[in-house]
C-alpha cells in the first residue's frame, strides 16, 4: 500500500515534471546564445543528421503531444498571459534570473562529469557572481557585462558522454518532447533541485513554487508556440525535429569545450 508521503511524492513529480514545458519547440537557446529557427521547416531538409532517434511510439506520442497542446491552450498559456499583464518585464526576467541561478550547482557537476572544465570554471565562476553581485541571483551581471553567459549542461548529456544510448523518442504529458535517456536524467535532476525548497512547509508550496517558476518563464515567450504552429505544415514533426536540432548544437558545442 502506498504511503501518505510517498503519493506527495508522485504528485510532487508530477508538477516538477512541468519544468520542461515552456516551448521547447521555439525557446531552447539562452538569451545569449545563438538562436535556430525550428520554425522552417525547410531547414531540416539540409540537416539529414538530425533525427538521430527513433519514434517507434508516434502514435502514442502525437496523442500526448494533441494532450499537451490542449493544456498549454487553455490552461497555461491563458494564465501566463494575464500574469505578463500583471508583472512588468523587468520583474518577470529578475524572477527568471534567480531560478536559473539555482540550478547553477547542477550545472557544474553536469559539466565536470562530462570533462568540460573549462566550462566548469565559467559555471562557477558565474554563479559566485550572480549570487553576490547579482543580489542571490535576480540579476545577472555575469552573463550582460562580464563575459560569463549561461552554459547548460544536463544530466541527459551527461549520461550520453557515458555511452548511455538514448532509447527512443518520447512525448511526455506536460513535459514535452524527450528520450528515455534524457527524461531517466530530468526525473534526477527534478529531485536534486526539489532539495532547494525544504525549508517550505509542505509539498504544496514547494510545487506551487515551481509551477510558478513555470508559468513566469512561460510568460517570457508568450506567441512563439502559436506561431511555430502557423508556420508549419505539422506541428508535431516541428516539435521533433527542434528538438534534436536543439541538442546537436548543444552536442557540438560540449564537443568543442571539451576538446579544449
Amino acid at each position: 500500500m502506498v504511503s501518505l508521503r510517498g503519493l506527495r511524492i508522485v504528485l510532487l513529480s508530477l508538477l516538477l515534471l512541468t519544468a520542461g514545458w515552456v516551448l521547447p519547440a521555439v525557446s531552447m537557446a539562452a538569451p545569449d546564445q545563438k538562436t535556430v529557427d525550428f520554425l522552417d521547416d525547410d531547414f531540416y531538409e539540409n540537416e539529414p543528421d538530425i533525427v538521430d532517434v527513433g519514434d517507434p511510439l508516434e502514435s502514442f506520442n502525437r496523442a500526448m503531444f494533441e494532450f499537451n497542446d490542449i493544456a498549454f491552450t487553455w490552461v497555461f498559456n491563458p494564465v501566463a498571459t494575464g500574469y505578463s499583464y500583471v508583472i512588468p518585464a523587468d520583474i518577470r526576467g529578475s524572477v527568471d534570473n534567480f531560478f536559473s541561478n539555482l540550478q547553477e550547482p547542477l550545472r557544474f557537476i553536469n559539466t565536470l562529469l562530462q570533462g568540460r572544465f573549462s566550462d566548469s570554471g565559467a559555471v562557477l565562476t558565474r554563479f559566485v557572481i550572480n549570487t553576490i553581485g547579482g543580489v542571490g541571483g535576480l540579476g545577472d551581471p555575469a552573463g550582460r557585462g562580464l563575459g560569463y553567459p549561461r552554459i547548460d549542461a544536463t544530466l541527459g548529456e551527461t549520461l550520453e558522454v557515458w555511452g548511455v544510448h538514448d532509447g527512443f523518442y518520447l512525448v511526455v504529458p506536460f513535459f514535452g518532447p524527450t528520450t528515455v535517456r534524457d527524461f531517466s536524467g530530468n526525473l534526477v535532476e527534478v529531485y536534486a533541485m526539489s532539495a532547494y525548497y525544504n525549508w517550505t512547509d509542505g509539498w504544496e508550496e514547494t510545487a506551487a513554487i515551481y509551477l510558478f517558476e513555470k508559468q513566469n518563464k512561460l510568460s517570457l515567450h508568450l506567441g512563439e508556440y502559436e506561431e511555430m504552429k502557423q508556420l508549419s505544415f505539422d506541428p508535431y514533426v516541428a516539435v521533433r525535429n527542434g528538438y534534436f536540432q536543439h541538442r546537436k548544437q548543444k552536442r557540438d558545442h560540449s564537443v568543442r569545450s571539451y576538446d579544449n
